[in-house]
């Protein structure tokens, strides 16, 4: 590990101990439902990491239906939010932090006091331990404050609670309980980029320029970081291993913003430094597998199937979920696994 990563390991570590204890959520029992209006609301993610943004759109979707004419602000870091959100209609403002705060302390000293330009009804703090998220959660002026702090009785009710989508929906409903609403049981919204029809049609478009056939497409991204990544020794045999038990589809790749292949460029390839390109391209194939990365949960918020591969103990947090997607223990399960799960999607 470098000196400037082990100095961001410690710098989180010592923020997050400082500011473990940072707010407690706000309830009133004594409000009347009758005469609340929720209407601004503030939800705080200030991650700048694709995945970790798009894993709070089932909090979006749970927000908006809720509140159905709520105005949501965003405090986000980094510049992807706005290509994320974008067909989010209620989304009002998203205040953005540098991702490199010190190479531009003006603007984000300008992000932080921008969130005393508004009261909000509702503020939401999506991660626990998230220093920047409790810290901008005490800041703001708002009657009630959820600090996303882990409940007992939900985790006992809930055998999915530790994924990181879902226990932020499953904290807000538990809030909304303490002020006198109604429980909601209902399932868990799915990860949404909201790719509208003239998105994924151009991306249709894209993906037959490509394979130029009519072949149903199964399609792979070989990268991740750090340890997540899968070497070419481990890549190869898998690789081979799907053209030969797949041979009647069409087998492609992603490529990372690093331009990389972990297969050595061997099958057709597509490159975009576009989220919603990537996105809508994956939404037209037939499953996406792939390591825990941002372009993992970019294949589950199009809607595409999606199989996650995964080195690290940290399926229960981080697993794709929608129809049909699956997390792959890499270390407990062999190639013979891999592919009578992938037969399960694909015959």
């Amino acid at each position: 590990m470098s000196l400037k990563k082990d100095i961001n390991v410690l710098r989180r570590k010592l923020m997050r101990s400082l500011t473990k204890n940072v707010g407690s959520s706000q309830f009133d029992k004594n409000v009347d439902l009758t005469k609340v209006k929720f209407k601004k609301i503030l939800i705080s993610r200030p991650n700048p990491r694709l995945g970790n943004q798009l894993l709070i759109t089932p909090l979006l979707q749970e927000v908006i239906t809720t509140f159905p004419d709520c105005e949501i602000d965003l405090f986000v870091n980094g510049g992807l939010a706005p290509i994320i959100f974008k067909n989010y209609t209620n989304i009002n403002r998203i205040i953005q932090l540098p991702r490199k705060p010190f190479k531009d302390l003006t603007k984000y000293v300008k992000g932080w006091l921008s969130l005393k330009k508004y009261s909000y009804d509702i503020v939401i703090n999506v991660v626990e331990n998230s220093s920047s998220g409790r810290l901008s959660a005490q800041f703001v002026s708002s009657k009630y404050k959820f600090f996303g702090d882990d409940v007992d009785d939900i985790q006992l009710k809930h055998n999915d609670y530790e994924h990181i989508a879902k226990y932020p929906v499953y904290n807000f409903r538990h809030y909304l309980t303490k002020l006198g609403f109604k429980e909601n049981n209902n399932p868990i919204p799915n990860l949404d980029l909201k790719l509208s029809d003239s998105e994924l049609a151009e991306a249709k478009k894209t993906l037959q320029s490509i394979v130029q056939n009519d072949k149903k497409t199964i399609c792979i991204f070989t990268f991740a970081t750090a340890d997540k990544c899968y070497s070419e020794s481990w890549w190869a045999p898998f690789y081979d291993r799907l053209k030969a038990e797949y041979s009647d589809y069409n087998i492609i790749e992603v490529l990372p913003v690093e331009n990389v292949s972990q297969i050595g460029f061997k099958a057709p390839t597509f490159y975009s430094r576009d989220v919603r390109e990537i996105g809508a391209l994956i939404a037209n194939t037939e499953v996406f597998i792939g390591a825990d990365s941002g372009i993992m949960h970019l294949a589950s918020a199009s809607k595409a199937t999606t199989v996650g591969l995964f080195s690290r103990d940290n399926i229960n947090m981080y697993a794709p979920y929608n129809k049909n997607s699956v997390a792959i223990n890499t270390n407990t399960e062999n190639i013979d696994n891999y592919i009578t799960v992938l037969d399960k999607i694909l015959r």
